[in-house]
Parts: structure tokens; C-alpha cells; sequence
């Protein structure tokens, strides 16, 4: 019953399941499948010659979510996971993703997935994943996932990530090539305490003309953890790209960021921003005025920042 409890918890955790998904879902559980459904526009199989699964959304799929989350209950396991996406033309669909770790032994806990999504011509993803960790024990929570995302000509990706609590380690590579008037979204949320190691390796390629990018990178980092952020926008046409990036930084802790832009092409137009302070004074005392303790109103600033 507990090993059930746990699995209710971290599903609703990452991907906000309560209960039995409605629609397409593959859950993967413990280096295994716990549970799958397709539906008549969206196909999940699994992978013959390697771990994973393969997504088909017939185009013109609209208004469809698929859940494909990733829970770890047991000490000790080292996993790579391969996913492919092939989403059809004029599809408008969500995606949720995401990883759960629940250690409690002394071994680490790890996994590590790759995501390569081809998007067809004028479809529209949102795309959700979150990441956690809890459990008593000693054995670290390691997540480090890959996305390649290929955007046909029209076609959109909105990305949100984030990092919730627990995880001891993780790197983050993302890629994504934009086509024609293609658009690429990340937004992307950081929660680091204890002496945890977050790192994130971005790129977007804007290679069609009148192709967008946009990254907007939040993050905290406390006590002694350390972060990382590496964002880069290339362009390669006429297009319009934009990195901003702001982090809080509290105790002992250590923020690099260090975006970056490239134009090989007159008629890119690319920006970038960066940000790295602490929480201001006039903020927590107009909080503690209106009654919080100075650790609540560190809090409330903190879910806000990172809303």
C-alpha cells in the first residue's frame, strides 16, 4: 500500500495525475511500463532495440494531451531512456512529461532520457516537464535529460521546465532548430538547496527566415548548491531571438550564467539579458510588516519569482 501511496504522490507531483490519465499515457515505472493507452490519433509503442517509446500523432490532431511520466521508486537504478515524437502537420496537442524520484536507500537513483520531437508543418506543442525528488536515504536523485526538437515551417513548441525540490544532480541539454516562421518557447524554473548541481546547456538554431526564439530562465539557488546556465540563439536568416535570464542567489551558493548570441546573418536580430542578485531588503520588510516572519516572506518572494 505504501508503494502505491508513494507512486500517487510523485505522479501528481510531476504531471498532475490523479488517477488513471484520460487519453493517450505511458507511464514507466522502475525501468518498466506500468500502464499504456493509445487513442485514434495518437499511437505509443515501445522500442524494439532499445528502452523507450515512439509517439505518432496523426496530423490535424487538436485539443489531445499525452502523458508519458517517469516515477523511480527504488535505490540503485541507472536508466537511459530513448523517445521519439513524430507529430503530423496542423496538430495543436500538449505533452506532458516529467521524472519522479523517491530514494530512500543508499545507492544512487538515476535517469537519463532523450527526446527528439519532429514537429510537421504548422502544428502547435506544449510541452510540460517536471522534476522532483524526495526520500530518506543517503543515494543522490540524478536527472539528466536531452531534447532535440526539429520545427517544420509554421510549426511552434512551447517548453516549460521545471526543477521542483530534491534533486541532487542534473544536466540539462536541450536543441532545438527552427524552419521557416517557426517559433521556439522555453521557459524554464530552478530550485537548487543543499549542496545540489543543476547545469543547463541550451541552443536554438533559428535557421528559416522569419524564425523566433525565446528563453526565459528563472532560478533560486540556496545554501551551498551550485548553477550553471549556458543558453546560446544562433541565427541564420532574418529573425528575431531573445535570452533573458534571472536568478536569486542566497547562503552559500554559486550562479554562473553565461547566454549568448550569434548572428551569421544582417538581418538576425538578437538580444540577450542577464541577472544574478539576492532578495531586496525593501521586499522582505514590507512583507514582515504585514505580519509574515522573515522566512515566510522569503517564501511568498520566492513562489512568485518563480511562478
Amino acid at each position: 500500500m505504501m508503494e502505491y501511496q508513494v507512486d500517487r504522490e510523485l505522479l501528481e507531483k510531476i504531471a498532475d495525475l490523479v488517477g488513471k490519465p484520460v487519453g493517450a499515457f505511458n507511464i514507466r515505472k522502475d525501468c518498466g511500463c506500468d500502464g499504456r493507452q493509445s487513442t485514434e490519433n495518437i499511437e505509443i509503442t515501445g522500442k524494439e532495440d532499445k528502452p523507450g517509446i515512439d509517439i505518432r500523432i496523426k496530423a490535424g490532431t487538436k485539443g489531445e494531451t499525452c502523458y508519458i511520466p517517469v516515477i523511480i521508486t527504488q535505490s540503485g537504478i541507472n536508466e537511459m531512456v530513448y523517445n521519439d515524437f513524430f507529430i503530423g502537420e496542423d496538430c495543436d496537442v500538449d505533452i506532458v512529461a516529467g521524472c519522479g524520484i523517491h530514494n530512500c536507500g543508499e545507492q544512487d537513483s538515476r535517469h537519463d532520457g532523450i527526446h527528439t520531437f519532429y514537429v510537421g508543418k504548422n502544428s502547435r506543442v506544449k510541452y510540460t516537464e517536471k522534476h522532483y525528488g524526495d526520500g530518506d536515504g543517503r543515494g543522490g536523485r540524478i536527472m539528466n535529460p536531452q531534447t532535440v526538437v526539429y520545427l517544420e515551417e509554421g510549426a511552434v513548441i512551447q517548453m516549460d521546465t521545471t526543477q521542483i525540490r530534491g534533486v541532487d544532480s542534473t544536466k540539462r541539454d536541450t536543441k532545438i532548430v527552427c524552419g521557416k516562421d517557426a517559433e521556439a518557447i522555453i521557459t524554464e524554473r530552478l530550485l537548487t538547496h543543499g549542496d545540489q548541481i543543476a547545469e543547463s546547456d541550451m541552443e536554438i538554431v533559428l535557421d528559416g527566415e522569419n524564425a523566433k526564439g525565446r528563453v526565459i530562465s528563472r532560478s533560486v539557488a540556496q545554501d551551498e548548491s551550485s548553477q550553471v546556465f549556458y543558453p546560446r540563439m544562433v541565427g541564420n536568416a532574418a529573425c528575431f531571438g531573445h535570452v533573458q535570464c534571472d536568478s536569486i542567489i542566497m547562503g552559500e551558493a554559486r550562479i554562473k550564467s553565461i547566454p549568448a548570441i550569434t548572428a551569421n546573418c544582417t538581418e538576425a536580430q538578437l538580444v540577450h539579458e542577464a541577472a544574478i542578485g539576492k532578495i531586496a531588503g525593501d521586499q522582505l520588510l514590507k512583507l514582515q510588516t504585514l505580519g509574515l516572519s522573515e522566512e515566510e516572506a522569503e517564501d511568498c518572494i520566492l513562489k512568485g519569482f518563480l511562478a
